[in-house]
């Protein structure tokens, strides 16, 4: 329901920027149009996922292994499912909404996200600038806080 007002908004937005202002109205859309034919990619893998848990994977086993039941592995699991993604991360809201509606804790969507640092493609070229020692010291930093602001969540979450 909330997307469906927001959607509203926007576009009660833009009808009224063109009765004011046609132009910069014209400008937006265009700006609009590039960037979802830039994340489209990113929003397609997104939706395949999404299509092959729900087909590959039993709701309720996955609930089992990212809710409180899933321990340490659940952990594990959202590390380094933060470390693999990419694209750009309000791509992956729809997946982490439908898997929250499966049991996913905000603790393992809090470590998720943060996790995300890691860029994993960009650590060749992180070492070319800075060095290995660098480089391996402030991704252990990112994980270490990753799980740190994960376990900060879940404390939140049990008051």
């Amino acid at each position: 329901m909330r997307g469906k007002w927001f959607l509203l908004i926007v576009i009660a937005s833009y009808i009224a920027l063109f009765f004011f202002y046609p132009q910069k109205a014209s400008l937006a859309l265009q700006e609009s149009f590039y960037l979802l034919i830039k994340i489209a990619p990113i929003l397609a893998v997104v939706v395949l996922i999404n299509a092959l848990i729900n087909f590959f994977i039993d709701p309720k086993t996955l609930a089992k292994h990212l809710s409180r039941e899933g321990g340490i592995k659940a952990w594990i699991i959202a590390l380094f499912a933060g470390i693999l993604s990419h694209g750009p991360m309000y791509a992956w809201y729809p997946l982490i909404e439908d898997l929250k509606k499966k049991g996913l804790r905000d603790s393992l969507i809090a470590l998720f996200f943060y996790a995300r640092a890691v860029k994993l493609p960009l650590l060749p070229l992180m070492v070319h600038y800075f060095g290995l020692t660098f480089t391996i010291v402030l991704n252990i930093y990112i994980i270490i806080g990753a799980l740190l602001q994960g376990m900060i969540v879940e404390k939140m979450e049990n008051e």
